[in-house]
Formats: C-alpha cells, structure tokens, sequence
C-alpha cells in the first residue's frame, strides 16, 4: 500500500478532533466534494450541522478533492457527495449518496444499531457494509501527522 502524507494545513475538523478519534467508537465521516461543485455547496451547511449533533461522538471532516488530491488515494471520485464512513478497524460505507443530509444521519444511526447489537454478543459475526476501496487510511494518516507535529514542537 502506497504511503501518503498529509498536507498543512489539515482538512478542517481534523485538528480539533484528534481526542475523540482516540475513541474507537469513534467514527470518521468524511465527505469529498469540490469547491466548484452547486450541490455541495448546497450540502455543506447541512453537513456541518449534522456534525454539531455528533460532536464529541463522531469526526466529521469536509475535503475539498481538489485541494486535498492526496486523499483520495487510487479512488476516482466523480460523483458528488461521496461519503466515507470508517471506525478504528474497517470502512463501514464507502459511496455517493443522494445530497440530502437526512440519508446520512439515518446511515449513521443504523451503523449504531448494528454495532451495538455486535457489541452484545447477540450476533455471531458482523456483516460487511461498503466496498472495499483504494482510499489511504485518513486516521492513520491523521494520527501520524498530529505525531510528525509534536515532534517537530518537541525537537
């Protein structure tokens, strides 16, 4: 797997979110749009509200493809909102969806449902939701520049 850094500044959201991604119940939602873009102009506002309910619970993070190119790996994104939602271990959705933030929240409310009722033992093994894709691991990614920044604060 092809190794990728980061660019500085980080997308917005990222920084101020490296203590709840500590928490691996914590999940990541990142939407790839383009500035360029009407419908994601129109979605973001809903987006980031959307991401005060879930704040301390959940990273959501906003990159622009064309300014974070990097990110997006072997991945062509041509359709837009594109949604990635993972938690510490796997991608739980990988996808467009359809710009109304509504779907969205409801995704992440079922992915609750379903990972509680993992966490219970009521289910033998869990299911696989998304695809599999060629997108770099924007956790690690994160985590390691946020270790690349203290060290350099550090040294």
């Amino acid at each position: 797997m092809p190794i990728y850094a980061l660019p500085a500044p980080l997308p917005p959201g990222l920084p101020a979110a490296h203590d709840t991604l500590q928490d691996p119940d914590a999940l990541l939602v990142a939407c790839f749009c383009a500035a360029w873009c009407g419908t994601c102009r129109e979605y973001e506002p809903r987006f980031e509200a959307l991401s005060a309910q879930y704040q301390g619970r959940h990273v959501f993070v906003w990159i622009d493809i064309e300014d974070y190119p990097e990110l997006c790996g072997d991945e062509d994104i041509e359709n837009f909102p594109t949604l990635l939602v993972c938690d510490s271990q796997r991608t739980l959705f990988y996808g467009t969806m359809l710009p109304h933030i509504e779907h969205l929240d409801r995704l992440l409310a079922s992915l609750a449902e379903e990972r509680a009722v993992v966490n219970t033992g009521s289910v033998q093994h869990t299911r696989s939701v998304g695809t599999r894709t060629t997108l770099p691991d924007i956790r690690a990614l994160f985590e390691g520049q946020m270790e690349k920044t203290a060290t350099q604060h550090t040294g």
